[in-house]
């Protein structure tokens, strides 16, 4: 008839996370109640595709103690955003008609002007992720003629960079 709000309390129970509500003390002989919980779960992002809840009825009073387990599964679903930001330094580069490479030279300046390209990769959320993938393609050749002369990659922030096998291969 009337709503109360419910108290709840976790706890560990054989090493498995419990969430404990107590429902009435005492309760009436033939009363029914119905209890609508909802329940804040974090660190799903790894968790597959659903989450498996196992509900189970307690009483201390005998001859039954315990009712039925009921197991209600309910799908999750990660959502994040990613945002792929770029720059170039120097932002703005006037490339001479007529380059001369000098041939077998190691130094960087007799094989163009230097410009860099630094990208972010940020996540907007609302969930973490991991698992992500960035394929980054850099035309460096135009009508057979070298257009980008790529001499370095790298990261920061633990993740990994696959090197273009055609990466600096005059100065290698």
């Amino acid at each position: 008839q009337g709503q109360e709000k419910l108290s709840c309390n976790p706890k560990k129970e054989n090493g498995t996370h419990v969430v404990l509500c107590e429902l009435g003390n005492p309760m009436k002989a033939g009363a029914q109640i119905t209890v609508d919980m909802e329940l804040s779960v974090s660190g799903l992002e790894d968790m597959g595709d659903a989450i498996t809840f196992h509900l189970q009825l307690r009483s201390k009073n005998s001859p039954s103690p315990t009712k039925a387990l009921v197991t209600v599964t309910v799908p999750v679903e990660a959502q994040a955003e990613m945002e792929l930001r770029g720059n170039s330094l120097p932002e703005t580069t006037v490339l001479p008609t007529i380059w001369q490479a000098v041939e077998g030279s190691r130094q960087l300046e007799d094989h163009g002007i230097k410009v860099e390209h630094v990208y972010e990769l940020h996540n907007k959320g609302p969930s973490t992720v991991s698992g992500v993938t960035l394929r980054l393609t850099v035309p460096h050749q135009l009508g057979g003629r070298i257009l980008l002369y790529l001499l370095e990659l790298g990261t920061e922030g633990g993740m990994n960079c696959t090197r273009h096998p055609d990466l600096n291969p005059a100065l290698v």
